[in-house]
């Protein structure tokens, strides 16, 4: 990006006072002209608000570009809570006395929460993990356990981190699978887990300490309920590397919450449901054990790890809705993500994510060929969303964003298929 900028990613909540805008950071050591918030109330997500540094430095400041961006939200939020509307915001906040109906209802459930096992699968990234784990131990939830699961390790790396440091921890366990792929790993998980609810959490994540009360109130929001997905957000924007794979990836699925199925609730959306990518992202996402059972789990060809690359999200997310379960986008379920920050990388992911997405369309396919004719019917829809300018994948890119990584990802949908194939053959051989 030839006018990128380093980016302080922070958070407000406007049920507290606010903090004065701070153009250092002690973590970095480094001095930012902007700064991206995510802002909340009563700890749920309501939009991003992005300040100058050099022109806004106050909590005064802070508070009136929060509501010339917000104002519609915050009044949203205080109907639905049944709270008396406000004219303005101030640097004090938007104090409450009273527990609001938002959280009475989180509430409500944590004073019976059902048991939940979260599985977490890793390969040789010791440090990310040991991260990801003190986050996960921080969790306002009072009945869970953590699995790791040890995906094909190339040293001793992951386990020695968890015999020294979580080895005497009765909430985390260690698991070691030798076939390689994270959907592999989570299914060795799966078969070891007695829980009522499965959360999945990549290993380069931290997550919100309410991160998972709020996935498992998203099973409560209507019938029927197999899997919900949160947000994710980006956990830092330093090289215009993240700032592109902000664009083009397209993490956050926005700030409603949302259901889907196959019937009232399906999107007037000509791919539908072939465009899982509206439903979350594999990095948070959670499942009824039964229904992730039923459906048989990942497909242990598609993922990282594999020659597929990617897709078992994907490809676990669709089976969910079109085994008639309904799906729910919880975005108060928030976890951060550290995106790569090398261009290098980037190059990779945007194969990989192309390969992923069209190995999970083959599968589709694959597993149910009586598709192929609702496939051939969906062509120039598919056509338009890959090529289109127009299209949501390709909108949101901003003038300068590569035009290379757009040819990459194509290049990978076009190996997609046979990259999966040949996974699927491996897989079998396996087994």
């Amino acid at each position: 990006m030839s006018d990128f900028t380093p980016a302080r990613v922070l958070q407000v909540e406007l049920s507290q006072p606010l903090p004065d805008i701070a153009s250092w950071d002690a973590r970095t050591d480094q001095t930012y002209r902007r700064a991206i918030y995510l802002v909340r109330l009563h700890t749920q997500p309501l939009g991003v608000v992005q300040v100058l540094m050099g022109e806004l430095g106050l909590a005064a400041d802070l508070a009136k570009e929060i509501w010339r961006v917000l104002r519609a939200e915050i009044a949203a939020h205080l109907s639905a809570d049944g709270l008396p509307p406000c004219k303005e915001l101030s640097a004090a906040g938007l104090p409450c006395a009273a527990l609001p109906p938002c959280l009475r209802a989180r509430q409500a459930i944590l004073d019976n929460p059902p048991f939940v096992s979260i599985i977490i699968g890793t390969r040789d990234r010791p440090d990310q993990l040991r991260a990801c784990l003190r986050s996960l131990l921080m969790l306002d939830y009072p009945r869970y356990e953590i699995v790791v699961v040890d995906n094909a390790p190339s040293t001793s790396a992951t386990a020695d981190l968890m015999r020294q440091e979580y080895g005497a921890s009765t909430r985390v366990r260690y698991l070691r699978e030798d076939y390689p792929g994270v959907a592999a790993a989570h299914n060795h998980g799966l078969a070891h887990v007695q829980s009522e609810l499965v959360a999945i959490a990549d290993d380069d994540v931290v997550v919100d300490r309410h991160w998972l009360i709020e996935l498992v109130r998203g099973f409560a929001v209507t019938e029927n309920v197999g899997c919900v997905t949160g947000m994710i957000f980006p956990a830092e924007i330093e090289t215009p590397t993240q700032g592109w794979i902000e664009q083009s990836v397209g993490f956050n699925k926005g700030f409603a919450p949302r259901v889907f199925d196959l019937s009232e609730n399906k999107p007037k959306h000509p791919l539908y449901p072939y465009t899982p990518g509206m439903f979350g992202s594999g990095a948070n996402m959670a499942f009824k054990t039964a229904a992730l059972r039923a459906i048989g789990g990942f497909d242990p060809a598609l993922g990282a790890g594999t020659l597929a690359l990617g897709g078992e999200d994907l490809a676990a997310m669709f089976d969910i809705v079109t085994h008639g379960y309904r799906l729910v986008y919880q975005p108060a379920a928030i976890v951060q993500h550290w995106h790569r920050r090398d261009y290098a990388g980037l190059r990779r992911q945007a194969y990989g994510y192309g390969v992923g997405l069209a190995a999970f369309l083959t599968r589709a396919i694959v597993v149910r060929p009586s598709r192929l004719f609702d496939f051939i019917v969906r062509i120039p829809a598919g056509l338009a969303y890959v090529f289109s300018a127009r299209s949501p994948i390709n909108a949101r890119k901003s003038p300068d964003y590569p035009s290379e990584l757009t040819q990459i990802e194509r290049r990978g949908m076009l190996a997609g298929p046979f990259r999966y194939l040949r996974s699927r053959w491996q897989a079998r051989t396996r087994s």
